[in-house]
């Protein structure tokens, strides 16, 4: 946990290089000072607790939003109401996020001025070797195959992590939580659109036989738009959470079911009740850095944080500030810094009790430098390396190959205590395994599976109890006096950094309201590729990207799902992704 009653001295630590860059004003450089010297900064005023009247909920569905401002309006905290958005997601959107999967939570607590990281990405069983995702033969199983398998089911963390945020910073009991969800659950809801869409898809797990029997009708018909669904099971699973708290998951007949249906066919998984039993989130410290008048904070690895911060840093050098939306020049620096911060994420980060992952290193202003000196006037045809950071290990070559399956949610409460969110069961609809009305994760495909048995593995290599490297970024801002200024995430598999970076970029560099900034094109440069919303970029930017060396091609994979609060001038903005079927409220 960091306390930024202190910030002036977390700011004048993280920024002793600083410089002028044109009419952009003082840029807050990352890292330590190379030359010992400090530049002279105005000292932030003394950190005054700064409540606000407002309070929103911003989420993917609804009935997420419905049930997380009921909560606040029974008086409720931000986390308290975040429990509440879970629960209910896990029922509308179990496409890409629940019981069975992991969390990454960021938590602002406005009466003591501190920001801490909750992780609760999901672990690989003790008992898993490297090759846990390889055939009789040593071969790497096609990853189509491998989502499937109980194999790939990691032990879910979401419930042990948001009661460990709940019991931090919770106001209301933890029983208190559950109720409009599982009233839900009993009454049913009506599939909308984007559900129906997955019910229908081609991916593998839309023909898994748990899937299958969840979504049809009475008569075996596959559920349309508007159909309405019920989850007796999930109802009471969620009044055995209510009354029994987080350990009736990991222990008892949850536990055992959740053991039992992993050990299953195709490919029986080596979880076991120690596994479950032994879970626990990792509870700390942020990583944080300035971001010219904020601060910006995100979680530690194994989440990919490391890599905003960095993709932030790269821009913070260039002109792009100067430029805006409608500048090609804009997009090829976007993207080509982009390329650089992949090529470091990929090769670098995995879970730091395993391998370590130089943090500092990525982040040292001589070394972003260095780094943005690969941005030419071009962009070259070949993937740019990985850099050699200072405390970097040796590590081989990076071979993950990451879907989406995930959601993200922002809440501020009247006190002004805020929780930035990004939750996931991995690809849709997990494994599409199901237990007592959740799906399973398959978060083990995370895993840079076929690199492992190598003499120097990948740093994001299987290993017993490993949890494998998320692209889940929540990120938290704050002003230079430690006051808590917006919060942002998004899913989106391994393009989450490049979306928020995407909006950053909007929102601080060229001081677009929250909601355009959400809206901007998304780009996606990573290696070779440069996916995209290429109709959504003009002719005249395409054309010119082209000249760049940059080919703009229609995306691939999950949409973007961007939600966020930004307090500009006193006064509150939040935005939902329009991609999705997102929304926010305030509670009346």
């Amino acid at each position: 946990m960091i306390r930024f009653r202190s910030v002036a001295r977390v700011v004048d630590d993280l920024s002793c290089r600083a410089r002028t860059c044109g009419a952009a004003g003082l840029l807050l450089v990352l890292g330590a000072c190379a030359t010992g010297e400090r530049a002279a900064m105005p000292a932030p005023a003394p950190v005054v607790a700064t409540p606000v009247s407002e309070a929103v909920v911003v989420a993917a569905h609804p009935l997420a939003v419905d049930a997380g401002t009921a909560v606040l309006r029974r008086g409720g905290s931000a986390i308290d109401a975040a429990v509440a958005v879970q629960a209910m997601l896990g029922l509308v959107e179990p496409q890409s996020s629940g019981l069975g999967g992991g969390a990454i939570i960021m938590v602002y607590d406005a009466a003591t001025g501190s920001v801490t990281s909750y992780v609760g990405r999901e672990s690989a069983p003790a008992l898993a070797t490297p090759g846990l995702l390889d055939d009789a033969d040593g071969q790497p199983i096609p990853h189509r195959e491998a989502m499937l398998t109980g194999r790939a089911t990691g032990v879910p963390a979401a419930v042990a992590v948001f009661a460990a945020a709940q019991r931090d910073h919770g106001r209301l009991r933890w029983d208190q939580l559950f109720d409009e969800t599982i009233a839900r659950a009993e009454q049913g809801f009506r599939i909308s659109p984007r559900l129906a869409r997955h019910i229908h898809g081609k991916f593998p797990q839309a023909s898994a036989p748990d899937v299958v029997a969840y979504f049809s009708d009475a008569a075996g018909d596959p559920l349309q738009v508007g159909d309405v669904l019920r989850n007796p099971d999930y109802a009471a699973t969620l009044r055995t959470l209510a009354q029994g708290g987080a350990q009736a998951f990991y222990r008892g007949d949850i536990a055992h079911a959740i053991v039992a249906r992993t050990h299953q066919p195709p490919l029986g998984g080596a979880m076991n009740a120690r596994d479950l039993a032994g879970y626990r989130p990792e509870v700390g410290e942020p990583v944080c850095r300035p971001l010219r008048q904020y601060v910006l904070c995100v979680a530690p690895p194994p989440t990919s944080g490391v890599g905003l911060l960095q993709l932030m840093a790269l821009l913070d050098g260039t002109d792009i500030d100067q430029r805006g939306p409608d500048d090609p020049q804009s997009w090829f620096l976007f993207a080509e810094a982009s390329r650089v911060m992949y090529a470091d994420r990929d090769r670098y980060v995995g879970d730091p009790r395993f391998v370590p992952v130089p943090v500092d290193g990525l982040l040292d202003p001589a070394y972003v430098a260095a780094r943005r000196q690969l941005i030419g006037p071009r962009a070259a045809p070949a993937a740019p390396a990985a850099g050699t950071p200072a405390g970097a290990p040796p590590t081989a070559d990076d071979r993950t190959d990451e879907p989406g399956g995930t959601s993200h949610m922002v809440v501020v409460d009247a006190r002004g205590n805020a929780v930035s969110i990004t939750t996931t069961i991995e690809s849709y609809f997990g494994s599409g395994r199901m237990v007592g009305g959740f799906f399973l994760n398959n978060q083990l495909t995370d895993f840079s599976w076929d690199s492992a048995a190598g003499p120097v593995p990948a740093a994001n290599a299987i290993a017993g109890g490993k949890r494998p490297r998320s692209s889940m970024t929540p990120a938290i801002l704050l002003d230079r006096n430690g006051n808590f200024v917006g919060a942002i995430g998004s899913p989106g598999g391994s393009a989450i950094p490049a979306y928020i970076g995407k909006t950053l970029v909007g929102l601080v560099y060229w001081q677009m309201p929250l909601q355009q900034a959400v809206e901007l094109p998304n780009l996606v440069a990573r290696g070779t590729r440069f996916d995209g919303e290429a109709a959504r970029f003009s002719p005249r930017i395409r054309s010119e990207l082209a000249q760049r060396g940059i080919e703009v091609r229609a995306g691939s994979g999950e949409d973007s799902g961007l939600h966020g609060v930004f307090y500009r001038d006193g006064v509150l903005e939040w935005a939902a992704d329009p991609r999705r079927e997102g929304t926010g409220r305030q509670p009346e």
